[in-house]
């Protein structure tokens, strides 16, 4: 008979499998509560550091730059022996940036804090990959699942419970919170989160992510600072022209290398091209009109002569139809996608998000016209984020997947960026000279860029991949039909919610 004592380590090590899901949920809604502490708050951090709206968007797409960047290193550290570690330091990172944002009294150190912050952005890939891989093969699809649902709900009520923490606790605490669950998540994970110790090294690319990230800042640095600095002064030229070397450099660099950090060979193929130039557009877009909406909602109307004068909280609550509209769509896609194929779904979701923006750029004199607006914005982007991962996959090889699913979803972050960047650059472009508020021009102008933008994306995803069949996965066996309708639907929620899912959900364990 088993004495007792000996019973213990058994028993813990049950109470620990029992808690591992709750605790990876736990772990992606962190990330979620950081994608939501961007959009809503910037016109707050404008009126806390007396900066323009312009320069305080530095807050959001610092976070944004980061995540582009830290998520296919953290992904490629998380296929190795080391993704407990990898969490937990992506976590510890996120607490300390939440801390850094928490106390910041200068604009450039609130910067440093969210892009701090930003590196959280990448863990939904590992938790995914954490219950594949640690998880009974016949619960590990439903953990997954919850994973990505998790996400994009999480961010819904996180706009709303982000902006009401910083309109009666202050701007500071809604960062400080932040760190609060990030915390709570890293103790977690240390003590639930099992070693994958027996996995083998996964090589890490340090050149490439160099590469790509300093040319990413560069980039970045040159669109929103164009207006302050001069468009065509010496600094803004140097900034373009060190983008374009460094990240051509980059490109011949990750073309030659064995162990690349994403593989840009995929582009070959007109469908991945497709997917691919159509994330990045319409990534651009997804965060022109986060940002541009919930910047308009909390306009004074009579400082500006236009806008709500709402609060922080309203900009958030305004911003729940996106994630409930989008999370709604991306369920539907595999049936629309049967019915009318992929190639039709991504243009019909393109200028549904462009119908969103024309919308709002024609009509914004009541509140709910806000509401309206980015209702309709995730319609289009749950449809076109859920099938541009199937419209990627059939065209590959299945051993190709990974590797064209990790492309997909980097491309997806940098257009966030872009768009967070593009967005200020457009308004400080129509900022008058001594004030800290864009004309209503500014806004409209920017309003139809984003329409315009979207429906190029749609001409796009329809004339690119022309001669192709649009119904490719028919004879796919029942299987691998589940599998896309999956993958289609996380990759959707996620997407819709800002973040990225794993190379893929379902594909079996060795």
């Amino acid at each position: 008979m088993t004495p007792p004592a000996a019973a213990h380590p058994h028993a813990r090590t049950a109470n620990r499998a029992k808690a591992l899901t709750p605790v990876l949920v736990f772990v992606t809604l962190v990330a979620a509560v950081i994608s939501s502490l961007g959009a809503p708050l910037v016109p707050d951090v404008s009126q806390h550091f007396h900066v323009s709206l312009s320069d305080a968007q530095w807050s959001l797409t610092a976070a944004l730059l980061a995540g582009a960047i830290s998520a296919p290193i953290m992904g490629r550290l998380g296929d190795g022996p080391y993704r407990r570690e990898t969490i937990a330091a992506g976590l510890g990172v996120v607490f300390v940036g939440g801390i850094v944002a928490g106390v910041a009294e200068s604009m450039p150190l609130l910067v440093v804090g969210r892009a701090m912050q930003g590196v959280g952005l990448g863990l939904a890939p590992l938790t995914m990959a954490a219950a594949r891989d640690h998880l009974p093969r016949d619960k590990a699809p439903q953990a997954i699942a919850l994973l990505s649902v998790s996400a994009a709900a999480g961010v819904g009520a996180g706009y709303p419970i982000s902006g009401a923490i910083a309109q009666h606790l202050g701007l500071h605490a809604a960062f400080l919170f932040g760190a609060l669950v990030s915390g709570v998540a890293l103790t977690a994970t240390l003590w639930i989160v099992p070693t994958n110790r027996d996995a083998p090294h996964a090589p890490l690319d340090t050149v490439g992510a160099a590469l790509v990230a300093l040319g990413l800042v560069a980039l970045l640095l040159a669109i929103g600072e164009g207006n302050a600095w001069g468009w065509g002064s010496t600094r803004i030229l140097v900034l373009f022209l060190l983008a374009a070397v460094v990240l051509a450099a980059w490109v011949r660099q990750q073309l030659r290398s064995r162990h690349p950090l994403v593989e840009l060979r995929l582009l070959r193929r007109r469908a991945v091209l497709t997917g691919d130039v159509t994330a990045l557009v319409l990534g651009i877009a997804m965060y022109m009109y986060l940002s541009l909406v919930t910047d308009f909602v909390q306009t004074d109307h009579g400082a500006a002569g236009y806008g709500f004068g709402e609060s922080v909280l309203v900009a958030g609550l305004c911003l729940v139809p996106f994630s409930i509209f989008s999370l709604m769509a991306s369920r539907s896609v595999p049936a629309l996608s049967r019915r009318l194929g992929s190639r039709a779904v991504v243009p019909l979701g393109a200028l549904v998000v462009a119908a969103g923006g024309a919308f709002f750029a024609l009509f914004h004199t009541s509140l709910w016209q806000a509401f309206v607006t980015m209702g309709l914005v995730g319609i289009g982007l749950g449809y076109t984020f859920a099938a541009i991962p199937g419209l990627i996959v059939r065209a590959v090889p299945e051993e190709e997947t990974g590797s064209a699913m990790g492309f997909y979803q980097v491309v997806r972050y940098v257009g966030f960026s872009l768009g967070s960047a593009l967005s200020a650059a457009l308004l400080a472009g129509d900022t008058p000279a001594g004030s800290h508020i864009p004309t209503l021009t500014g806004y409209r102008t920017a309003l139809w860029i984003a329409a315009v933008i979207c429906a190029a994306a749609a001409v796009i995803a329809w004339v690119l991949p022309r001669g192709e069949s649009s119904k490719p996965a028919a004879a796919a066996t029942p299987a691998r039909r589940h599998e896309l309708d999956e993958l289609m639907e996380e990759e959707g929620e996620l997407g819709g919610a800002g973040l990225v899912g794993v190379e893929r959900v379902t594909r079996e364990r060795d």
